[in-house]
């Protein structure tokens, strides 16, 4: 070292641009040395000088990176990597007060006595050092340095409290994470820096934080040496640390090290303590604040001096004692400690014949445990090492490719990341060691590049685990207040600035649930603020949206295409509901208001043409009487209106009053009076909702799956639910309604009292098999016997005559589901009986024809061998008693009871049918016709013309085209005057008025037929 050349000592507190200042007087010369503690910080400064001078000048060295251009002017690097023997202009060491750190300390007492520049030597670090380096460099000038900024105690917060821009200390990996997640889901995420990351990824994660990404850093010690950053407040959440070999208590220096990282350049910084910590005292508080610190008094050293004759003699010169009072001989660090491991093996002992495989085996020894795997894994390692190296000269290429392959990959979580970083290091630091590798670019090259790879996967895994990257993207551009764009794909996905916030469903925006509860509120003024322009898009066309798109659910929801945008509110009337739109606040009142308009549009439109014929109905003012109140009550009742509750005022309409309503498409049917069009599944789903609706139910009846004939019946369902459903319960399943009076008109033509068989349309009007049809005709009020008979082929069928149908029944007493004086119009129905549920089953089509029965007397003979049997069941008309669910007809007049037997099972008729229908089944029981009264209704009784035959005298029959009274009468001698009259199975009516000329009703189905058969 030149005599001219000074050593200057740049004391003072952090954030006094100590760093920089050194930067400067280096690049002021033409060569320079800089020295810094962490190689985080040698790459910082480095990507600074090479800003300023150009990366062909520019060198960094460290113990796992090696960056050296031909033209090197200015050399970056660790303190332990500084080259010593280059005669460099300017040197300078960084963080000089480390000389008292136990593990590195003598490290740098070294560089403090022996590193000089030829014409400038700085020294960079706390006040603490004046006195030991004016001690052991009495040449030295020294420079005070004031904190730019004022730092000050802000005692205890809690991490949900903590103010951003805060850097949060722990001292171990767990407590780091720990603290990271807990930020994550209070704050919406944190950068991490460690001294163990590498510095691509300690670099990126900085910039997480230096861009504003994220408000918060969780950090080790790592921060306090030298890394500048925007941070304004620290916060220690531990104050002890582990050093290599035991916990201790932070000393002072070291927390006010830490602490001076918060406030940069001129902005006042704070420091406290969060989590488990415990309060600085008054003293600790000062010191901190006004950066006095107790001076240092020893500095660690290890004698530089080494002999490499043997083992021994290097390990003594290495615990060689200093006799200087301001120096303290250094503890054994892992270098020490692993030469005396290596040095006791047997089989490096044989390979150390020589001063030179002495000194190889030191350099072996100083590779690092970056893994801090145990003492002997390590040694294990560096003894396989250091044989390649003595035997061979250096380590095998292939070798060094299966560990360096083994380590390269991506996958996994942050742990394992980290662990294969730390293994990458070693091997890094062997390719960087020259003359141990045959090809040194290419291995200092592969491992370099994978480091990087691990590192930008770790540096994604933590942002992944600790960083709400899509809250950190909205909150920094809702502080630069930038317009965010906000865009909505077809699933309903919102996306605000191409980070996920949720989905909008219709009108309403349903917030990620993922987010930390800061970072939700965040998220949901971020995605409305985007979202405003999108609802008043989406709701115009809304508007504008055809009705096909528009829906409405069973229980009363609306919907727009598959999104729920309302839901419908009883209104005055049952068919005249109102909308509740389903819209947020934040979208506005103008998109609310066109929502809900467009919503009730739709449901207007919707009962005005499902319901058309009923409205127009109770528009009609022509009707008026009885007629209208019943049009009211089927109004009310939406189309569909049990009969039993009506009976009496069906049986007082007259026939005009009939005709009006018929006008309408009312139907007067056996058990129900209805509209046919508002059976239909449309308007029978909207019925169910309205009454649903109407009635203030919280569970909306379903309706029933279109196209099904028969469906179970719960008893545990109210039976009006099936009413409105268009269907009618009898025995375990409700029939369609219209599907039952079908039957009905069937049921008609049978001898409901000598008792009939179910023919192959009963069955496929109804999908039945035979037994559940039975089980049907119980519910409707018929007995029904089983029996067996020999099945007959087809072609045995054919062969035998049939016997004449019902010869014995006479005509009036052919009615199954007896008809009432004006036909299924007039009478009430038998009421159902009761219930449950069954499976539907198709059609019993193999169910024979009555006409296919055997002779009489056959069906009770013994079966000849080998003779298929088949089951059959009579069908008998036998009602509940009165006061049950299922009431029964009107009893017979006392007159036909007097007659003695019927048939084989005399039962009364049903109720409405007409009152000679209680026929005897023979001519021999029947009593003489002036026996019975003649007309049992006052005032006599007039028919249709297109009704049915009457009692007493003046009625006259019309021809009947099938069924009923056999067609030959010359078996009954009673009456052989009426041998050759047709016979009329027309349903009766009877009329309390003077008789007067009919006209054919337009609108009635049996007046047109009726009409039809008297001009034939």
């Amino acid at each position: 070292m030149r005599a001219s050349a000074r050593v200057v000592a740049v004391l003072g507190p952090t954030n006094t641009g100590k760093t920089h200042y050194a930067i400067e007087r280096m690049l002021a010369h033409r060569t320079g040395v800089i020295g810094l503690p962490l190689r985080l910080l040698a790459r910082e400064v480095y990507d600074r000088i090479v800003a300023a001078r150009g990366p062909s000048v520019v060198a960094l060295v460290t113990g796992e990176e090696r960056i050296v251009p031909d033209r090197t002017q200015y050399w970056v690097c660790t303190v332990e990597a500084m080259p010593l023997e280059i005669g460099a202009d300017c040197v300078a060491i960084d963080e000089i007060q480390l000389c008292a750190d136990p593990e590195r300390g003598h490290v740098f007492t070294n560089r403090l006595l022996k590193a000089r520049g030829l014409h400038e030597t700085l020294f960079l670090g706390s006040e603490s050092m004046r006195g030991a380096i004016a001690a052991l460099v009495p040449n030295a000038t020294f420079v005070k340095r004031d904190r730019l900024s004022h730092l000050s105690w802000a005692g205890s917060k809690k991490i949900s409290r903590m103010p951003p821009r805060s850097a949060i200390v722990g001292f171990s990996v767990e407590n780091v994470y720990a603290i990271a997640e807990l930020i994550r889901r209070q704050k919406g995420g944190c950068a991490v820096v460690m001294g163990a990351l590498s510095p691509r990824t300690r670099n990126a994660q900085v910039a997480l934080y230096q861009n504003g990404d994220v408000d918060y850093l969780v950090a080790t010690d790592a921060i306090g040496m030298g890394l500048n950053l925007d941070i304004r407040h620290v916060a220690f959440a531990a104050t002890a640390k582990f050093d290599g070999r035991r916990m201790r208590p932070l000393f002072p220096h070291e927390i006010g090290q830490i602490a001076g990282r918060a406030g940069r350049h001129t902005d006042n910084g704070s420091f406290g303590v969060t989590g488990e910590a415990r309060p600085f005292d008054e003293e600790l508080i000062d010191a901190i604040e006004n950066h006095r610190f107790a001076p240092v008094r020893k500095l660690h050293w290890r004698n530089e001096v080494l002999d490499f004759g043997t083992p021994e003699r290097l390990i003594g010169s290495l615990e060689a004692p200093t006799s200087n009072d301001w120096l303290t001989r250094a503890r054994d660090s892992d270098d020490v400690l692993a030469l005396k491991a290596l040095s006791a093996m047997p089989e490096i002992q044989d390979r150390l014949r020589s001063p030179q495989t002495v000194r190889l085996l030191w350099d072996v020894c100083r590779i690092p445990d970056f893994r801090s795997v145990s003492e002997g894994e390590h040694a294990g390692l560096l003894a396989r090492i250091f044989g390649f190296l003595a035997d061979k000269g250096q380590v095998p290429a292939d070798w060094l490719a299966t560990n360096i392959a083994r380590i390269d990959k991506t996958d996994g979580d942050i742990d394992a990341l980290s662990k294969r970083l730390a293994y990458i290091r070693t091997w890094t630091y062997v390719a960087q060691r020259k003359g141990w590798v045959a090809d040194e670019s290419h291995w200092r090259d592969g491992t370099r590049a994978v480091e990087d790879r691990l590192s930008d996967a770790l540096h994604a895994r933590l942002t992944q685990r600790f960083v709400d990257r899509r809250t950190s993207v909205l909150m920094r551009r809702l502080k630069q207040k930038e317009s965010l764009v906000a865009e909505v794909n077809d699933k309903g996905e919102v996306a605000v600035e191409g980070e996920f916030a949720g989905r909008l469903e219709g009108f309403r925006f349903h917030q990620d649930a993922s987010a930390s509860p800061d970072g939700a509120r965040t998220l949901r003024q971020a995605a409305y603020e985007a979202l405003k322009p999108e609802f008043h898009l989406r709701a115009d066309r809304f508007y504008n949206a055809p009705d096909t798109e528009l829906d409405f659910t069973e229980q009363g929801g609306l919907m727009w295409g598959s999104s729920v945008v309302g839901k419908l509110i009883a209104g005055a009337e049952a068919m005249k509901p109102q909308v509740g739109a389903f819209v947020d606040e934040e979208a506005g009142f103008d998109v609310a208001d066109k929502v809900r308009r467009r919503l009730q549009h739709f449901i207007d439109r919707k009962v005005a043409t499902q319901f058309e014929p009923l409205l127009a109905m109770g528009r009609d003012d022509s009707i008026q009487g009885l007629a209208r109140g019943l049009a009211f009550r089927l109004v009310e009742g939406m189309g569909v209106l049990p009969r039993d509750e009506v009976a009496g005022d069906v049986k007082s309409l007259d026939q005009d009053s009939r005709s009006v309503l018929r006008r309408h498409g009312v139907r007067f049917g056996q058990f129900t009076i209805f509209l046919p069009p508002l059976l239909k599944p449309a308007p029978t789903r909207l019925r169910l909702v309205l009454w649903s609706l109407a009635n203030g139910l919280h569970e909306f009846p379903e309706s029933p799956p279109p196209g099904l004939v028969t469906i179970p019946y719960l008893t545990e369902v109210p039976k009006n639910h099936y009413t409105l459903a268009g269907y009618h319960p009898a025995g375990s399943r409700a029939i369609r309604i219209d599907m039952l009076e079908r039957l009905a008109d069937l049921l008609r033509a049978k001898d409901s009292r000598a008792g009939f068989e179910a023919t192959p349309e009963m069955l496929s009007i109804t999908g039945m098999t035979l037994d559940q049809f039975a089980d049907l005709m119980a519910g409707l009020g018929y007995r029904g016997d089983r029996s067996e008979r020999p099945k007959v082929r087809p072609e045995a069928a054919a062969a035998v005559p049939a016997p004449p149908a019902a010869a014995d029944v006479p005509a009036e007493g052919a009615a199954g589901v007896a008809p009432d004086p004006a036909g299924p119009d007039a009478g009430a129905a038998p009421p159902a009986a009761d219930a449950g549920p069954t499976a539907p089953h198709g059609a019993g089509a193999d169910v024979p024809a009555p006409d296919a029965a055997p002779p009489p007397g056959e069906a009770d003979a013994a079966p000849a061998a080998g003779v298929e049997m088949e089951s059959f069941y009579t069908f008998v008309w036998a009602p509940r008693a009165r006061g049950g669910e299922n009431r029964g007809p009107r009893r017979a007049r006392p007159e036909a009871r007097r007659h003695g037997p019927q048939s084989a099972a005399p039962a009364p008729a049903p109720a409405g049918a007409q009152e000679d229908a209680a026929a005897p089944a023979t001519a021999a029981d029947r009593p003489a016709r002036q026996d019975r009264p003649r007309n049992d209704r006052p005032g006599g009784g007039e028919r249709r013309k297109d009704g049915p035959r009457g009692h007493g005298d003046g009625f006259k029959g019309k021809p009947r085209p099938k069924g009923g009274k056999p067609a030959d009468r010359d078996d009954r001698p009673d009456r052989p005057e009426r041998s050759d009259r047709p016979r009329d199975t027309q349903p009766k009516v009877f009329e309390a008025r003077p008789p007067r000329e009919q006209k054919v009703d337009p609108d009635s189905p049996f007046a047109v037929l009726a009409a039809l058969r008297t001009r034939i």
